[in-house]
């Protein structure tokens, strides 16, 4: 039983947590979704990469992130740029309008997620990003 509980658990956790950002954003007129955000948040931290870099990265699949970015494209917060050494590969930068935005985004972003973990003790976190790790440690070494 405690197993099933993981496993919904975490699903449970996941999905609400994307509401959440979702919603706050929406609060304070930032114009992205989480999953959008994650793709942002990737871009901010690593620069100009491939959309199959970024699919990695987030470990969402290469259809939803072309989603994502075409999202992004028309709000004007990316741009594609086809690489110079593989006419068929596009890079993914940042518009002047998503680097804009990165300081305010991210600091929403880190106030709703620290309201998610309100009265969570740092130890007790420690231990949960631990379990998740080996959990995800697990998975890779059953994937062929």
């Amino acid at each position: 039983m405690l197993i099933k509980q993981v496993g919904v658990l975490v699903n449970i956790l996941n999905c609400k947590l994307k509401k959440h950002i979702s919603s706050v954003f929406k609060k304070e007129e930032i114009n992205l979704t989480a999953e959008q955000f994650l793709v942002m948040d990737t871009l901010w931290n690593q620069g100009e990469m491939t959309q199959q870099n970024i699919a990695y990265i987030i470990q969402k699949d290469k259809n939803s992130v072309t989603q994502f970015i075409d999202n992004l494209e028309k709000k004007g917060l990316v741009q594609r740029v086809v690489d110079t050494t593989d006419r068929r590969v596009n890079n993914i930068k940042l518009s002047k309008a998503g680097l804009a935005m990165k300081d305010n985004t991210k600091k929403v972003a880190i106030s709703a997620v620290n309201d998610i973990l309100e009265g969570i003790s740092e130890e007790e976190l420690k231990d949960f990003v631990k379990v998740l790790n080996k959990a995800c440690e697990n998975i890779e070494k059953l994937e062929p």
